[in-house]
């Protein structure tokens, strides 16, 4: 015959400091293993937003970001006329030939100089990123030394507000639009004329190509066709895809230090669960024989006393877990390990990580609560009956 939850549940309200205290420790623990795998997934939910899964990007070869990359301007006007590349009512292919540089700007509350990347874009950039709107100021006009700015780089860098100047590549870039790309890599972008940029820094060659591929296998026959041609050395992903490989390294290294210095911190919140049961076992070892004695097996006290303990973890992980929700309301800034430009992200809560942040709460309950309730699901009738 099992014991009624509602005991457990009466003596952990009956031992309101230990209780309190033995979970607000599992709580700081689960806190701090729910914020890190928020952080690792709101970055990699950052770039892998920034692309569409209906793009194409072109790059060299040997190139591993677009900032690394150089396409000769030949070979992209060759790519973007291919048939797979989608046109629109006027009959122009929906592709942009683009070019990343990457500059020193200062920030506006420390002065100090931060990378950002500048993007040269064309006039279907914009078509190309649905998730890219203007919300304030204007477009560029192509030929001009106008840029605009990323909602990020409008609220932190000197100078990015609407109205304001830029100074890079000896020049000054007056800021004419802000963009909100959402919660994409973009808002911490400037996007200026492409050609104008290439201008200013004297290239020759375009970074990359983003092209309107939709549909699997027209996406095969074109990355097949511009691998294979030889004139080209070019590699082709799905731009999502790139993204995503762009957030693999930062993101990993996230959730691994993340993962060890919780399991560092998790042993202490477990031995303050083992010392919170065995002391709750030694107070009531009269009770434990009482209820021998009643005829509750030692199966029946071994699931009561383990509740007890997984109840705790449950507890924390709950509270640890609805604090570090509050963190979605924060945007944190970080160097971009690929491109070595600042990149602003977001924690990001989601239904698997509020799973595994409850498994963890869980697995630390059950941990520190096995040995004691082992211990008191062994206590003999007569011997738990005498105790004083």
């Amino acid at each position: 015959m099992p014991i009624p939850l509602s005991y457990s549940l009466r003596n952990l309200w009956t031992r309101k400091l230990t209780t309190t205290l033995t979970a607000g420790g599992m709580a700081l623990v689960t806190f701090v293993f729910a914020a890190v795998l928020m952080l690792a997934e709101g970055l990699e939910q950052t770039l892998v937003e920034t692309g569409s899964p209906e793009n194409a990007i072109t790059l060299r070869a040997a190139a591993d970001t677009e900032v690394a990359s150089q396409i000769e301007r030949k070979s992209a006007a060759l790519i973007e006329v291919q048939p797979e590349v989608v046109q629109n009512n006027l009959g122009e292919p929906i592709a942009s030939k683009e070019s990343l540089v990457l500059v020193t700007l200062p920030k506006r509350d420390t002065n100090k100089p931060t990378n950002v990347i500048v993007r040269g874009v064309g006039q279907h950039s914009m078509e190309l990123r649905p998730q890219v709107k203007l919300i304030a100021g204007r477009m560029i006009r192509p030929g001009s030394r106008e840029i605009i700015a990323g909602k990020n780089i409008a609220d932190t860098m000197k100078g990015g507000s609407l109205d304001g100047t830029l100074r890079f590549a000896m020049s000054d870039w007056v800021v004419v639009g802000i963009f909100d790309a959402g919660r994409t890599a973009f808002n911490s972008e400037v996007w200026a004329d492409v050609d104008q940029l290439m201008q200013a820094f004297r290239r020759d060659s375009y970074s990359c190509l983003i092209a309107r591929v939709p549909g699997r296998q027209a996406f095969g026959d074109f990355k097949h066709r511009l691998e294979h041609d030889p004139r080209l050395a070019v590699q082709v992903k799905r731009e999502i895809d790139f993204y995503k490989e762009q957030s693999e390294v930062m993101s990993k290294f996230i959730r691994i230090l993340g993962i060890a210095i919780t399991t560092f911190f998790s042993i202490g919140a477990i031995l303050g669960a083992m010392v919170t049961m065995y002391s709750a076992v030694a107070n009531r070892f009269r009770e434990i024989g009482t209820l021998r004695a009643l005829g509750f097996s030692r199966i029946s006290i071994l699931g009561a006393f383990l509740a007890e303990s997984l109840l705790l973890g449950l507890l924390g992980g709950l509270v640890g877990m609805g604090c570090s929700s509050i963190l979605q309301l924060l945007t944190i800034s970080t160097m971009n390990w690929e491109t070595f430009s600042e990149l602003a992200f977001g924690f990001r809560l989601t239904p698997t990580i509020a799973c595994y942040t409850l498994g963890f709460a869980l697995a630390m309950g059950l941990l520190g609560g096995m040995l004691p309730a082992w211990r008191a699901s062994r206590l003999k009738i007569v011997d738990a009956l005498r105790e004083s």
